[in-house]
This record gives structure tokens, C-alpha cells and sequence, in this order.
């Protein structure tokens, strides 16, 4: 074998040195995927919880003027915290979110329309 392509270790235990090659793979190209956003499946002027869980903070008030990006919501699922951003620009309308309230996956937390 050749150690051309390896790296070399020297390590000692109890006394007794030891020479060890580390032959590195061929490298592995890493496939990129697209990000998800936070808002889940928010479509249109809809914000959706993308799965189920509890509210736990509400950034906004019903009628307030919000970014693309935004927070509006956290939701707690599996002892983790998932931010929900607004999906596009616009106002706060039918903010139904309540603090320690169970959402299912899908269900409506708030509409998002243009001001």
C-alpha cells in the first residue's frame, strides 16, 4: 500500500509509540437544497403552522404593518421552537393565534393582505 494520499499520525499509549496512516476518501460533493421558509405552507395572504404545536409568542397585533420576513409567531413542537415569518409585506388581518394554544398542521393563524 501506499501512504502517498494518507495522512500521517504519531500517537503514544502507555509508553508504546504508534504510527497510524488516515487514508481520506475520495470527496464527497454535497448536494444543495433549497431552504424552506419558516411560514411553512403560506400561500397567498394565508400564514400556516407547518405542523402541529403550541403558541408560544405572538410578535403582532391584529392590524399591524409587517416585512417579508417578519416574525409573527413562534410555535413550540417536540420541545423546539419553530419561528413563523411573514411570506410577503402587508397587514395583520384575523390574528386567531392565542397564546398556549394547539394548532394543527395547515391551520390558518393569521392572513397576511396588502396595505
Amino acid at each position: 500500500q501506499t501512504h502517498a494520499a494518507a495522512e500521517h499520525l504519531v500517537t503514544e499509549v502507555n509508553g508504546k509509540r504508534f504510527e497510524i496512516f488516515v487514508h481520506a476518501p475520495e470527496p464527497v460533493h454535497k448536494r444543495h437544497r433549497a431552504k424552506q421558509g419558516a411560514s411553512g405552507a403560506s400561500t397567498g395572504t394565508a400564514l400556516t403552522s407547518p405542523m402541529q404545536g403550541t403558541v408560544v409568542k405572538i410578535a403582532v397585533e391584529d392590524g399591524q404593518s409587517v416585512e417579508a420576513g417578519e416574525l409573527i409567531v413562534v410555535i413550540e413542537a417536540m420541545k423546539m421552537e419553530q419561528p413563523l415569518n411573514a411570506h410577503r409585506a402587508g397587514v395583520v388581518k384575523n390574528l386567531s393565534a392565542t397564546i398556549g394554544e394547539t394548532v394543527s398542521s395547515g391551520s390558518t393563524l393569521c392572513d397576511i393582505i396588502d396595505a
